[in-house]
């Protein structure tokens, strides 16, 4: 690449998730895909999931979303990408889930997901914070959040899946109109170091 060409972010498309991407899901349910996750699921636990996602797309979006992420020049699936109404520190608030397939990372394609999911839970009109807990071992995802303009409030305890603990980073992004301008975030939270 020259010094006058510079590279254009990834185009992606997010598609509510359907009926027919329970394959998507299988894919995503692999070792290498769910290391950080506490391991794959059963096929019974999958197909629990895929019930889920595809009822979330029948729900207004304010309950959430989950999204198959598809290249937008080939609509070729990648990945998945979601939010989901949460508490934190006792607020209202969504979470966001993510995971592109291994033979699609390193092409900033989390990063794409990741902000036009931001968009969709902007738009949304629910909580007005968004926030990921990747495992603080998972350096991809934390660089993924850290890409996508997330600011990361330390490390919390956490649970994925449901009863396994895991020590996670706390990244959040505001749906509102953004930091104030003192540079905290929720409920006053200042910037970590992660």
């Amino acid at each position: 690449m020259s010094d006058t060409t510079r590279e254009l972010p990834p185009r992606i498309g997010l598609v509510a998730w359907s009926a027919g991407d329970l394959g998507l899901l299988r894919r995503s349910n692999a070792p290498e895909m769910t290391e950080h996750l506490g391991g794959p699921e059963s096929e019974e636990k999958v197909l629990s999931r895929h019930a889920r996602y595809t009822a979330m797309s029948a729900r207004p979006a304010t309950e959430g979303r989950m999204f198959k992420v598809v290249l937008a020049d080939t609509g070729e699936a990648v990945g998945s990408v979601g939010y989901w109404p949460h508490m934190s520190q006792g607020a209202e608030a969504y979470e966001t889930g993510y995971g592109i397939l291994p033979e699609f990372r390193g092409r900033g394609l989390a990063v794409a997901a990741l902000r036009a999911v931001v968009a969709e839970a902007r738009a949304a009109g629910g909580p007005r914070t968004l926030h990921a807990y990747p495992s603080v071992d998972h350096a991809a995802s934390n660089a993924t959040c850290r890409g996508a303009g997330f600011v990361c409030a330390g490390e919390v305890a956490f649970e994925y899946p449901p009863g396994t603990p895991i020590r996670s980073h706390d990244w959040w992004t505001e749906l509102g109109d953004g930091v104030g301008p003192d540079g905290l975030g929720p409920d006053g939270v200042s910037p970590a170091a992660c």
